[in-house]
């Protein structure tokens, strides 16, 4: 089956609009998801040949009810209730109504009873449109395993009320996990998915448009954008991982890198500062030094302060001692590492770049050895073992 980007853009685009008219007028949130599944698998392979009808909206809200009354009766005729039928169906809907659930469908995929496994699965498929092989083939996992993981999550939200939001902290948790598996995938030989970065960027505009005033999902979507634009420099034509401090500056998407700054900057001007603000404030310093040497460490230890107050966690500490020793030397970010309770290939990195900077570079080949083991990423891997073969 191949349809055009253009195709592909509009009707993820459009899947959570269709599913939310269908999950306000008829409930039953599972047999809505596969109806709307089964309407963009036909618009699929219908509109590349026959063209994007005048209204797709309605035409895909058509086709989704027509899938669903379908299952209705069938559901119906097994219970033996077929003289109910023609009672109970519901009328057709209109083509295109004005409302859009799309924020509301969100948040009931990252659900707070799911398991965040289910709630990326569930947001990829019923928000992005994407298929179960799709999401399979994006997480390295079996397709059965995902077609299983999103049955489950629908059966358990089956009840759940349809009504938007107060609070997006799991969504921008789900949206944030789901960009930095595929900026740096955790397994594979990719380093990069761009798939699951351009997915969580555009789900995180659709949010940004609705909620334009909330300065965590500003702070979130600046984040992604100026993470993604130093993409291009991140890895050789061998695929291989280019450390932030020795990648080509000119490669870095300069429009990606304006429109991140500009958001964090507003954000940080007019909303409550949080910790995805915070992070794309950090990213924004390192995206406008000309130079490793330009970047202005001394800021970003002041951000991973705040940072560590708003929003603590093993990473953030890891993090912040990488810029301790920028600022105040190796051997005081040793010193706070030592006392990190973290079981991570990233700790035994860091700790290798610290050794490095302090002049013991056999101690540093031996941790980087270590991170090399524990990491399941193969482009980390080989950077990891170069760097502890490396001539010194």
């Amino acid at each position: 089956m191949r349809t055009t980007p253009r195709i592909e853009g509009l009707l993820r685009e459009l899947a959570p609009q269709v599913l939310g008219v269908l999950v306000r007028r008829h409930g039953q949130f599972d047999v809505c998801e596969d109806a709307v599944q089964e309407a963009l698998l036909g618009a699929a392979r219908q509109w590349p040949e026959e063209g994007v009808p005048d209204n797709p909206k309605g035409w895909l809200i058509t086709a989704a009810s027509r899938r669903w009354i379908e299952q209705y009766r069938s559901d119906v005729a097994r219970r033996q209730r077929e003289d109910k039928v023609a009672a109970l169906t519901p009328p057709p809907p209109d083509p295109a109504p004005a409302q859009d659930d799309t924020l509301t469908i969100l948040a009931l995929c990252c659900h707070e009873s799911l398991t965040t496994a289910s709630q990326i699965a569930l947001t990829l498929r019923a928000v992005g449109g994407l298929t179960t092989a799709e999401i399979a083939r994006a997480f390295l996992v079996p397709e059965s395993a995902v077609a299983q993981r999103i049955s489950r999550a629908k059966q358990k939200i089956k009840g759940a009320k349809f009504r938007p939001p107060k609070d997006l902290t799991a969504v921008l948790h789900v949206l944030y996990l789901i960009f930095t598996e595929g900026s740096t995938a955790s397994s594979g030989d990719d380093l990069v998915r761009v798939d699951l970065t351009a997915e969580a960027i555009r789900l995180t505009r659709q949010l940004h448009r609705r909620r334009p005033d909330d300065g965590e999902v500003t702070g979130l979507l600046a984040l992604m954008l100026l993470t993604d634009a130093r993409r291009p420099a991140r890895t050789d034509d061998n695929g291989a991982l280019i450390p932030l401090s020795e990648q080509d500056r000119e490669k870095w998407d300069t429009a990606a890198i304006t429109e991140g700054t500009e958001l964090i900057r507003t954000a940080l001007q007019t909303a409550k500062i949080g910790p995805y603000q915070l992070q794309a404030a950090i990213a924004a310093v390192h995206a406008d030094a000309k130079t490793a040497d330009d970047t202005d460490w001394h800021e970003i230890l002041g951000l991973y302060e705040l940072l560590t107050v708003t929003a603590p966690g093993p990473m953030v500490a890891l993090n912040r001692i990488v810029a301790v020793a920028m600022v105040h030397g190796p051997q005081q970010a040793l010193d706070e590492l030592s006392t990190l309770d973290l079981d991570h290939h990233r700790v035994h990195a860091v700790k290798a770049h610290l050794l490095d900077l302090r002049g013991d570079h056999d101690a540093a080949a031996q941790e980087y050895e270590k991170a090399a083991k524990l990491t399941l990423s193969v482009p980390e891997q080989r950077y990891l073992r170069s760097r502890s073969r490396r001539p010194r």
